[in-house]
């Protein structure tokens, strides 16, 4: 399924939700390197801006999934493939929502992932839950979206490496000697 079009220098952090992959990009942008921003909430918040409430953006399931997934394109498209990212999430993420929230694959997905291209994929083992106006799904939900995630980038045939559950800083020097 997967033709890669180009390689990057670009890492992927990602991970079910609440699982500090936040936390991870503050932390290496903070020691200098090039971060992405995590798109769904980025899209809420424009859309709040705009005067809606989150109900509101989320009751059209595949409208806010496309556009999520717009914002990714657009941001991977400006990003040179030679200079080293740390992307919080990527655009093979959304196929793990979609399956979640039982929506077919659109074509501007499906293109989008053949042309994506990763060097590794950091996937970072769950934390305890915690919700915020961003984040509305259950602990079940949780599990089964991070195992989505888990599921699409290995049949994708990115290379995967599992970050553990110990401190931001450790997980940091873990990423860093996984590169």
């Amino acid at each position: 399924m997967k033709k890669q079009i180009k390689t990057t220098n670009w890492y992927v952090i990602t991970g079910g939700p609440s699982t500090g992959k936040t936390t991870v990009i503050n932390l290496l942008s903070e020691r200098g390197y090039k971060t992405t921003i995590e798109h769904a909430r980025h899209y809420i918040d424009t859309m709040k801006d705009e005067g809606n409430t989150v109900e509101e953006i989320r009751a059209n399931k595949r409208q806010f999934q496309l556009g999520v997934l717009d914002m990714q394109i657009d941001q991977e498209a400006e990003l040179s493939p030679s200079d080293i990212v740390f992307l919080d999430r990527a655009i093979p993420d959304a196929m793990a929502y979609y399956q979640f929230l039982d929506l077919e694959y659109d074509q501007k997905l499906l293109d989008a992932v053949q042309q994506a291209s990763y060097k590794k994929i950091f996937i970072l083992d769950r934390l305890p839950l915690v919700n915020d106006y961003a984040r509305t799904e259950d602990e079940q939900a949780q599990k089964l979206i991070h195992k989505l995630i888990i599921e699409v980038y290995q049949s994708l045939g990115f290379p995967v490496v599992f970050v553990p559950v110990v401190s931001p800083d450790k997980r940091i020097e873990f990423i860093l000697k996984n590169l």
